[in-house]
């Protein structure tokens, strides 16, 4: 229990520094205020739109890396991204080094609520300055860079490293799928040295799966985990639904900056992030009270949560008020919380854990390269560069189109089912019990 306590401990204070950025929730403010005196189109339409850029293109290379290097370095090398983005925000000056900065911001996301809660406190309390949120962000980051260093190495990793007699022996257990055949082939091999059939000098020898092996084992378990209806819904849900809240919560913060410039009046973007993200951790822990069956009505209840989540849009953009803005984005990310949760848990239930990295891959990938495109074309300067009103027009009527898209989805189900209720009463049997939806909640 002792080994294991190390590296927990170890993990926890790097997730815990490496998301306390309390920064974040006034990012805007500070490059528009005196210290970085950018205008809000180069924010808005330059420099914003390159961190989605870089995840996009930064995501497949780091998963396959993270694997293959067994994790450690590539939290090594996001923490050195973080002590990167913070000490070029303190010093670095002008559009083109804000663009680099949002490159190394590409490895990392969100603002955790202990950060938001001391970035709050410190401007409304204590009367601070932005650049001093910088310099509590950059040592956060210090802090995440020196906990990886001291983890252990570990022994072995989800595709890479196997030998060649396990990924032989995967293929003559057709009946399964690759990573299942190859965590068998792991699992069921004597423990004991001396009865072992391969020792440890001839698993020296072999040589580990190559890239090209990998990539055929990701596609077959991509091409059998997608044959699932039920999984491409909540998948298809997931990718749309993210690419949208990324989009909202990235350029939330201009949107306030015009309703309410923050070089004019007080700000309290710190308290909304806390409270949306204490919301959405509350919803996350009660969803399981809920008495739905999520395989029944999920498709209604996505259809009228995610027009809710357009309406919070749609009221944001029109009334211009700020205290309207900071409530319909609480309730935005606490609707999008709870759905997440729900939508991770419906995914996960019809996985075996080795494809869990494949299929949230996959669908975050999905996400990105949507969000990629919508940032392109609505908020680039290369494409529309629309002002943020029109922005948040546009980000409104995606909403209501998944809303419609899963509408039909669900009317598409339910004419299905009444078809098929009508064919069984003809011929008279009781319906397959494979075709009868389960009853219990999530």
């Amino acid at each position: 229990m002792m080994s294991h306590l190390y590296p927990t401990v170890l993990l926890c204070a790097y997730g815990f520094f490496s998301n306390l950025r309390p920064l974040e929730p006034f990012l805007t403010a500070f490059l528009l205020g005196p210290d970085k005196n950018l205008t809000e189109k180069e924010v808005v339409n330059e420099i914003y739109p390159i961190w989605t850029y870089s995840y996009l293109v930064l995501l497949f290379p780091v998963f396959l890396a993270t694997d293959y290097l067994c994790y450690k370095p590539v939290l090594v090398l996001q923490a050195a991204s973080l002590v990167v983005t913070y000490a070029m925000l303190w010093k670095a000056q002008g559009k083109l080094a804000m663009q680099f900065l949002e490159f190394f911001f590409g490895a990392t996301l969100f603002g955790s609520a202990a950060g938001c809660l001391i970035g709050q406190l410190l401007l409304s309390v204590a009367k601070a300055e932005l650049l001093h949120l910088v310099f509590i962000t950059l040592a956060s980051a210090a802090v995440a860079f020196v906990a990886p260093w001291f983890l252990p190495m570990p022994k072995r990793s989800l595709f890479f490293h196997k030998s060649l007699g396990v990924a032989s022996d995967e293929q003559r257990r057709s009946s399964k799928s690759s990573l299942e055949k190859l965590e068998d082939a792991e699992v069921k091999a004597p423990l004991n040295t001396k009865s072992s059939s391969v020792s440890r000098s001839s698993e020296a020898a072999d040589q580990n799966v190559g890239l090209v092996r990998v990539l055929k084992i990701l596609f077959e378990d991509f091409v059998q985990c997608y044959k699932c209806r039920p999984l491409l819904a909540w998948s298809l849900w997931w990718a749309l639904a993210t690419c949208g809240y990324f989009q909202i919560i990235n350029y939330a913060q201009p949107l306030w900056e015009t309703v309410r410039p923050s070089q004019d009046y007080e700000i309290y973007n710190g308290y909304v992030e806390l409270l949306s993200t204490l919301l959405g951790a509350l919803a996350a822990l009660l969803v399981g009270c809920l008495p739905v069956s999520w395989s029944v009505w999920g498709e209604l209840l996505l259809c009228v949560l995610s027009l809710l989540m357009a309406v919070c849009v749609f009221v944001m953009n029109m009334l211009k008020n700020i205290w309207v803005c900071y409530s319909c984005y609480v309730l935005f990310r606490t609707t999008y919380m709870l759905l997440i949760t729900v939508a991770t848990y419906q995914i996960a239930a019809s996985l075996s854990v080795q494809r869990y990295a494949l299929v949230f891959g996959v669908n975050t990938f999905v996400a990105l390269l949507l969000q990629s495109l919508l940032t392109l074309v609505v908020v680039d300067s290369a494409g529309l560069g629309l002002d943020i009103f029109p922005q948040f027009i546009v980000y409104g009527v995606y909403f209501a189109v998944i809303a419609g898209i899963f509408f039909l989805a669900w009317s598409y189900k339910l004419a299905s089912r009444r078809r098929s209720e009508q064919e069984v009463q003809m011929n008279g049997a009781a319906p397959p019990e494979a075709d009868r939806p389960p009853d219990t909640p999530i």
